[in-house]
């Protein structure tokens, strides 16, 4: 009986663990991408916010293609699967020191441009069941080449867990913005009230997203 239980228990965590989800196409404009994409090695989640591997997800290969797309266009990312972890989930931009393909993250170069948090009565957040997440680039975003950064919190659990992905990507008829900048890791504390809260009992009943405010141009 102990051995059945073993492996009944193995199954069920294989199971768990190939369930989880990856941002793996590229939303850009009116095309798709996943040769933009860093793929990161697998699908598990990363862990905790204040690791390096929150820039883009653990070693991922650079991708094979930059994509062009123009500010105010749209921008985001399509998943393998829905989003069924509950928690609130960003997009950031970060502007390459040179290229895309060359940059690896680092550095205060990073700003959201769109979030997804909750609703309430009842609670809930937005990203639940999701298969995309798409936003706009700002206008007055400067042209250049950059990380598009997309990041979901799984706060089932606490600390959360975080699924990351990176593509590469050069904007196109941008304006002259500065918009405030940040670096990741660093940009969410360990105690941020935001990432400890119990989602399940007491029911919050309000809810701020973690990172930096939204810069809309």
């Amino acid at each position: 009986m102990k051995v059945a239980s073993t492996v009944l228990a193995l199954v069920a965590l294989t199971q768990t663990a190939s369930a989880h989800y990856i941002f793996n196409t590229l939303i850009a404009g009116g095309t798709t991408s996943s040769a933009a994409v860093r793929q990161p090695r697998d699908n598990m989640p990363i862990k905790p916010v204040t690791s390096a591997s929150m820039r883009c997800n653990v070693n991922p290969g650079k991708a094979s293609a930059t994509v062009n797309v123009a500010a105010g266009s749209a921008i985001g990312f399509k998943l393998d699967a829905n989003i069924y972890h509950a928690g609130p989930a960003a997009i950031y931009l970060g502007k390459a020191p040179g290229s895309a393909a060359s940059w690896d993250g680092s550095g205060a170069n990073w700003f959201k441009i769109a979030e997804w948090g909750a609703t309430f009565n009842p609670f809930a957040f937005k990203t639940t069941g999701k298969t995309e997440l798409t936003t706009t680039i700002p206008k007055n975003t400067p042209s250049g080449e950059y990380l598009v950064r997309v990041e979901q919190l799984g706060m089932h659990i606490t600390p959360p867990e975080s699924f990351v992905s990176c593509a590469q990507i050069k904007v196109t008829n941008g304006g002259s913005g500065n918009p405030p900048k940040v670096s990741i890791p660093g940009y969410i504390k360990g105690s941020d009230p935001a990432i400890n809260v119990n989602i399940y009992w007491p029911v919050p009943s309000s809810y701020r997203v973690p990172g930096p405010a939204v810069w809309r141009g």
